[in-house]
C-alpha cells in the first residue's frame, strides 16, 4: 500500500511537473525563431502584412518571425504545411481570405478549416480593388462592363490564385454582371500585377495593399473598391456597388496555428499582435494600407473565419466554381 501511495504521489509530481514546465514555456515563449507560413509568393498583401507584423513581433518578443513563403494551390499548400506542423507555437500561418474560400472551392482537401487551425488574432480588414491597366479603354465600371459585353473573349482576368478573394470578388463581378471573362490565376499578387502593366491581362480585383503602390504610381487604374463604401485611401474611386447594386466584398487577414498550440501560447501572441495593433505608427502604417485593424480575442477572430466561410461557401455556389 506505501509503495502504491508513493507511486501515486511520484505520478502526480510528475503531472505537477509537467504543467509546471508546461507553464513556463509558455511564459518564456518564444525561446527560439517562429516560422510565418505565407501561402503566396513575397510581394503580395498577405506577404506585406506578415513582414509587417512579423518584425514588430521579433522587436517586441526577442525572437526572429520568419516569413517562409509556401505558394501553391491557392493557399493551400502553405496551410496543410502548418496543419501538418507540431503544435508547439513555432509554426504559424497567415491567415486570409483563400482559407474562408477553400472549404468550398476545392472538392477535395485533406484538411478542415475551421478543425485544423486555432485563431489566433486578426490583422486587419480591407477592400479589394478593380485596376485595369493605365491605357485601358474603359475608365469607369459601366464602361468596363459595356467593353466587356462588345469584345467576347478579349477580357483576362487575373487573380493571385485559385480560390483567393481576388478570383472570387471577380467571378461575383461576373455572376451579376453577365459578362465574360477568362480567369489566369497567377501564383500570387506580385507577379500578376507585373503581367497586368505588360498588358498581358486586363482587370484584377486585387487587395488594396498590394495594388495601392501601382495606383499611385499611374501603372495602373482603379475603376473601383469592392467594399459598401469607398476607402478613405481612394476616396475619388467609386464603389463597384454605386454600379453594380448589391455587390460587396471584403479581404480580411489575421493568423492561425496548429489546432493544438497550447492556450498560454495562443493568448500570449494574441495579446501582443493586439498591443501591435493598438500603435499609432502601425495603425498609420495599416491606414496606407487602405485597411482597418482587426482587434479582439481569438474567439472573435474566429468568429470572423466562421462567417467569412459560410458568405464565401454562397458566392461559390452562385458563381459555380470547383476546383479538383
Amino acid at each position: 500500500m506505501a509503495s502504491r501511495r508513493a507511486a501515486v504521489g511520484l505520478i502526480a509530481m510528475g503531472f505537477a511537473a509537467l504543467i509546471s514546465i508546461s507553464g513556463a514555456s509558455a511564459q518564456d515563449y518564444p525561446t527560439r525563431p517562429v516560422k510565418w507560413v505565407v501561402g503566396y509568393p513575397p510581394g503580395g498583401a498577405t506577404d506585406i502584412l506578415a513582414r509587417l507584423i512579423g518584425q514588430r513581433l521579433s522587436e517586441r518578443l526577442g525572437q526572429q518571425f520568419i516569413i517562409e513563403n509556401k505558394p501553391g494551390a491557392g493557399n493551400n499548400v502553405g496551410t496543410e504545411s502548418v496543419v501538418n506542423a507540431d503544435p508547439d507555437g513555432y509554426t504559424v500561418l497567415l491567415v486570409n481570405p483563400a482559407n474562408g474560400i477553400n472549404a468550398s472551392l476545392y472538392t477535395k482537401l485533406s484538411f478542415n478549416f475551421i478543425r485544423d487551425i486555432a485563431p489566433v488574432a486578426g490583422i486587419l480588414r480591407s477592400p479589394n480593388v478593380m485596376v485595369v491597366p493605365a491605357d485601358f479603354p474603359a475608365k469607369t465600371v459601366a464602361e468596363f462592363v459595356a467593353y466587356a459585353k462588345a469584345n467576347p473573349g478579349k477580357v483576362n482576368m487575373a487573380s493571385s490564385g485559385n480560390g483567393t478573394s481576388v478570383h472570387l470578388s471577380g467571378e461575383l463581378f461576373k455572376s451579376m454582371t453577365g459578362i465574360e471573362m477568362t480567369h489566369i490565376p497567377y501564383k500570387g499578387a506580385a507577379p500578376a500585377l507585373t503581367d497586368m502593366i505588360a498588358g498581358r491581362v486586363q482587370v484584377i480585383f486585387d487587395n488594396l495593399p498590394s495594388a495601392i503602390q501601382h495606383i499611385k504610381a499611374g501603372t495602373l487604374r482603379a475603376l473601383a473598391v469592392t467594399t459598401e463604401t469607398r476607402s478613405p485611401l481612394l476616396p475619388d474611386v467609386p464603389t463597384v456597388g454605386e454600379t453594380v447594386k448589391g455587390y460587396e466584398a471584403s479581404a480580411w487577414f489575421g493568423m492561425g496555428a496548429p489546432a493544438k498550440t497550447p492556450k498560454p501560447i495562443i493568448d500570449k501572441l494574441n495579446k501582443e499582435i493586439n498591443a501591435i495593433l493598438a500603435e499609432p505608427a502601425m495603425q498609420a502604417k495599416i491606414a496606407e494600407l487602405g485597411g482597418v485593424p482587426l482587434l479582439g480575442t481569438p474567439a472573435d477572430f474566429g468568429k470572423i473565419i466562421v462567417s467569412e466561410t459560410e458568405k464565401w461557401e454562397k458566392v461559390v455556389k452562385f458563381a459555380g466554381a470547383k476546383v479538383e
